[in-house]
């Protein structure tokens, strides 16, 4: 069956993933909820498995302040909120003109594109106001779905909102989490970038290194 749609992760595939900036603004959201700032951020990186699926922002903030030892407002809650969310903000705005146009020329070409990302609750209010968003077709971020790569149903549930079958489909990452096994655990061809991160070195076959290969290689 030919391949008529592209599934895309998002961070460290499509933008960067901005992990040490991420880490300097939960540096500073401990400050506004009162809490060692190095705890904080080993905290938030534990909860991360919660946070794809379960956890809404705020909720996340009141729960690892108060399992260091605080008790933040809401004024301090939503001070640090909007942290969180400025970063979301830059982030998904990084993304180059190469890119953009890469992504126009999958789409002249007749593909129909998707995004299945592994994200947390503040990505899906973001994500409209993007410039990645005009681009693409359909979008299966963790949070909405319920699930999180590599589960099936975040696959499943882009591939369905493309109306296509898993099987027409290309999936493009870098390789974290395990999502290019469970992109091919559900029948779509693969393609691992090392544009912003080699995160999956052992899977086979050549990576791409920008996405103008995408579109050479698939066109």
């Amino acid at each position: 069956m030919p391949h008529t749609a592209v599934v895309f992760d998002l961070f460290n595939t499509l933008v960067p993933g901005g992990d040490g900036a991420r880490d300097r603004v939960l540096e500073e959201m401990a400050a506004v909820v009162g809490v060692d700032p190095a705890a904080f951020v080993r905290a938030h990186h534990r909860s991360w498995r919660d946070r794809l699926v379960r956890r809404d922002p705020a909720a996340t903030i009141r729960i690892i302040a108060g399992q260091l030892g605080a008790r933040p407002t809401d004024a301090e809650v939503a001070r640090a909120l909007a942290l969180r969310c400025a970063i979301g903000a830059r982030l998904l705005a990084d993304v180059t003109p190469v890119t953009l146009a890469a992504l126009d020329a999958l789409r002249a070409a007749g593909f129909r594109l998707a995004l299945a990302s592994n994200t947390t609750a503040e990505t899906v209010g973001l994500w409209p106001a993007g410039p990645l968003a005009a681009r693409f077709d359909a979008v299966a971020l963790s949070p909405e779905v319920g699930a999180a790569k590599p589960d099936p149903r975040i696959y499943l549930a882009a591939a369905a909102r493309l109306g296509v079958r898993p099987d027409q489909c290309w999936f493009v990452g870098d390789g974290a989490d395990g999502e290019l096994a469970g992109a091919a655990a559900v029948g779509m061809a693969v393609i691992r970038t090392t544009e912003f991160q080699d995160t999956d070195p052992a899977w086979p076959g050549a990576p791409i290194t920008a996405l103008t290969e995408l579109v050479a290689r698939l066109g």
